[in-house]
Parts: C-alpha cells; structure tokens; sequence
C-alpha cells in the first residue's frame, strides 16, 4: 500500500481527523491533481469535474478536522483515488 493509499484509508476511517498533518493533506490534493492557490493562509484547491472547492488553513502543523471532513466528503462523492494503481 503506498503513501498516499494509506493517507486516503486514514482519511476515510474517519477516526484520526485531527492527527491528519496538513502538508500531507497538501499533497494528496495535488496528487488527486487540484490546482492550488494561495491567498494570505488560506489555500484554495479547485479541479475541473469537482463542484466544490476546497479550502484549506493550517493549525500548527495538522489539517484542521472539519476541513479533512470535507476532503473526505469529496473522496467519496466523487471517487477520488479508486483507480489508484498503490
């Protein structure tokens, strides 16, 4: 299982919402190929195809939970990463 196989599965299971660290949430948006942009701390990622855009800050050095609730949210809507080869 590769990195970020195993960062969706934690993500997914939903328990560790607030141990998620935000460069690797980073990571999997533009792995997921989300286009960033950065405006003051927030960063802003949009892909076509995905309605929603994401929105995120950092607190400290995690993700912030409610905000990898939401990337969960589009994971499953649109069923980001299942064509991942791991």
């Amino acid at each position: 299982m590769g990195k970020y196989d195993k960062l969706i599965f934690q993500i997914l299971r939903g328990r560790s919402d607030t141990n998620i660290a935000f460069s690797d949430l980073n990571s999997l948006l533009k792995h997921f190929g989300f286009e960033e942009r950065i405006k003051g701390s927030h960063r802003i990622y949009r892909m076509d195809g995905i309605e929603e855009k994401i929105n995120l800050q950092k607190d400290g050095s995690k993700a912030k939970p409610y905000q990898v609730k939401q990337v969960r949210n589009i994971i499953l809507k649109y069923k980001l990463g299942e064509e991942s080869d791991g």
